[in-house]
């Protein structure tokens, strides 16, 4: 570890021309290594850092930049991106949500999925815990979400051996069912795509930043189903989002298990075990 940091130490040296003073690991890398740095002239920042240059850190960038720039969301700048090294702004703040953090988040993300595009998808393949996020345009969400998602993400977790070709069989027999319980939004909504509860801080009753985007334009129901999933916000969350963007009935019923497939499905292809028989039960639920 000493000369881990070391070499961290001199690339960010370089990178940002200023002596480092400090810098220590920091918890969260699933995908690349995390350190926390103070610089010479007092500023802090956070380095990823990919040894292999197959994390994507460029994308992180470009999705950061993006969010950054068209958008009200809190995010850290980026201050320098290559294939082996992304730098951002330290921010300050918690993964711990009192009430009011969970309503300045229901009002960002409402505001956030508030802003459209003329197809679903992106401009470019996004990332989802480091995996490839497919985003070619489509004027269908039904079309997207069932390719783009669902068979898509199976045959990744079944190529990694993760994922038994029956349970495949199964999502690709799902996915060609979708119209029985979803329905085309009105437009296609921007949406962070990885709200879970270390991805979102918080200082003071109030979202200091949102990190790791997986962005595209979606259904705004994909963001709130993820919500759920890992418990990242509550029901003041849900509330304080309804009075500023409506929820239709049934979401919490229904469709909130189907979109959370795909979160399923990531799960499957990075860590396999007992996510594979919660994918299994919700095709079970939904006769598949």
């Amino acid at each position: 570890m000493v000369t881990a940091d070391l070499d961290v130490r001199r690339a960010l040296a370089n990178a940002l021309d200023q002596p480092v003073v400090d810098i220590s690991p920091l918890g969260g890398g699933c995908v690349s290594a995390v350190y926390g740095a103070r610089l010479g002239d007092g500023r802090r920042v956070v380095a990823k850092v990919d040894e292999t240059g197959e994390a994507g850190l460029p994308v992180e960038a470009a999705m950061l930049r993006y969010l950054a720039e068209r958008t009200a969301l809190p995010v850290p700048a980026v201050h320098i991106v290559t294939q082996q090294l992304l730098v951002l702004a330290y921010v300050e703040g918690d993964s711990l949500f009192d009430d009011n953090a969970e309503r300045h988040a229901a009002e960002l993300l409402a505001e956030l999925h508030a802003l459209t595009a003329p197809t679903f998808g992106f401009e470019r393949d996004t990332l989802i815990g480091g995996l490839r996020q497919p985003n070619p345009a489509h004027d269908s969400w039904l079309t997207f979400f069932a390719e783009q998602r669902l068979v898509y993400m199976a045959v990744e977790a079944r190529r990694a051996g993760r994922l038994p070709a029956a349970l495949l069989a199964r999502v690709e027999r799902l996915a060609g069912r979708v119209e029985r319980w979803l329905r085309e939004p009105a437009q296609p909504s921007l949406i962070h795509g990885d709200v879970w509860t270390t991805n979102v801080l918080a200082r003071g009753g109030r979202i200091t930043a949102f990190l790791d985007p997986a962005v595209y334009y979606a259904h705004a129901e994909m963001e709130l189903a993820f919500i759920g999933l890992f418990g990242t916000f509550g029901r003041v969350f849900y509330d304080a989002y309804r009075a500023r963007r409506p929820i239709a009935s049934g979401f919490f019923e229904e469709r909130r298990d189907l979109y959370n497939l795909y979160p399923l499905l990531v799960h499957v292809r990075l860590f396999g075990g007992s996510y594979v028989g919660q994918v299994e039960r919700v095709l079970t639920r939904f006769g598949c």
